[in-house]
Parts: structure tokens; sequence; C-alpha cells
């Protein structure tokens, strides 16, 4: 059977999940992508980076997961980086609004458990 072909992510997503993204390294203290990039753990390429911010490309959820820890958790922070709960809480807004966006499924998800989910009224 041929896999049906998934439809292609919205611009308000890539725009969203782009920002979220850029908001990430500046609160960690990265004025540019390049100051992040540079860091032996950054997990992905200058060239990525400004591809997922500007929209051009959209990560997959595991990329976008590992950017963020990368921001809040295991990157060098700049010199004007937020404060370390302010960037902490930052992380889980993102990944819990990132996690709501059609480009990632999760609501399709959701939507599918909840009409699997048995009726505990009913007997089998």
């Amino acid at each position: 059977m041929a896999r049906k072909k998934q439809p292609p992510v919205s611009e308000g997503d890539k725009d969203v999940i782009g920002g979220l993204l850029r908001e990430l390294r500046r609160a960690a203290g990265h004025r540019s992508v390049e100051s992040a990039a540079s860091s032996d753990a950054c997990p992905a390429s200058r060239q990525t980076i400004y591809a997922y911010e500007r929209g051009g490309l959209v990560p997959s959820l595991a990329q976008f997961l590992e950017l963020v820890e990368f921001y809040v958790l295991d990157g060098p922070r700049g010199r004007d980086a937020k404060a370390e709960p302010d960037l902490r809480a930052q992380g889980v807004t993102a990944v819990t609004h990132a996690l709501s966006l059609e480009a990632y499924q999760v609501p399709h998800a959701m939507d599918l458990i909840t009409r699997m989910r048995p009726d505990p009224r009913k007997k089998p």
C-alpha cells in the first residue's frame, strides 16, 4: 500500500516554529545564529538554523527538540542571556507551543487517541 502524502506545513506554522527557535536563541544570549552554531555542542549548522528561523525549512520534531535542549540546557550562554529560570520557562513554552501546531501532528494524534478510547460505560 502506498503511503499517503502528508499535507505541506502551513506558512503560519513555519513562521511560528522559526520564531520560537529565534527567540530561544536570543534568550540564551546569542545575538547571531553564527554565535550559537560555532559551539561544538550545537546540533545544527549555521545554514540549517538560518533556514529554520526564516521558515525555509521545518525541523522534524526531534530536530526542534534538540535545538531547544541545546539553547536551554546544553549550550553556552551569551553575555545577554536571560536568567536560568526564565530561559527554562521559555523553553517549556516553546515545546508546548510547537506540540500544539499541526506541523507536528500532535493535535491529530490526540484526536485519534480520543476517538479510539473505549467507552467504559459499554460492556464488551
